[in-house]
């Protein structure tokens, strides 16, 4: 009896694995796209600076972005770091970033990271 509930568990356990990497995708598919055109001027350079690994202007550009507030796919701590685009007129970082996973994707937030558009390549 034990041997069949063991392997009843195991068969449902790898049911739900498919069922994650779906989640994962449809948190994604829910976030609105924008172009690279749409985005501010300052976002383009941002961009380039994360294509050239640097060099960043603001001391805590690349550091790891937790997702707390969980509105990207969820991944393991340290899939994302957050970069700054800077906002004319301010002296401080502002409120601007591009948040890029280790798989390539970018995500703008213009509202620190109330609200995510994942950027077209």
């Amino acid at each position: 009896m034990r041997s069949i509930c063991r392997l009843l568990l195991a068969c449902w356990l790898l049911c739900l694995a498919p069922g994650c990497t779906q989640a994962g995708q449809q948190a994604d598919a829910g976030l609105p796209w924008i172009t690279q055109q749409q985005l501010p001027a300052e976002a383009h350079q941002t961009l380039q600076r994360i294509a050239d690994g640097g060099p960043f202007p603001y001391e805590r550009d690349g550091i790891v972005f937790g997702n707390f507030e969980r509105r990207l796919p969820q991944h393991k701590r340290g899939y994302y770091r957050e970069y700054t685009v800077p906002t004319p007129g301010l002296r401080h970082r502002g409120a601007r970033r591009i948040v890029a996973g280790e798989a390539g994707e970018r995500y703008y937030t213009a509202d620190h990271y109330r609200s995510f558009r994942r950027i077209r390549p």
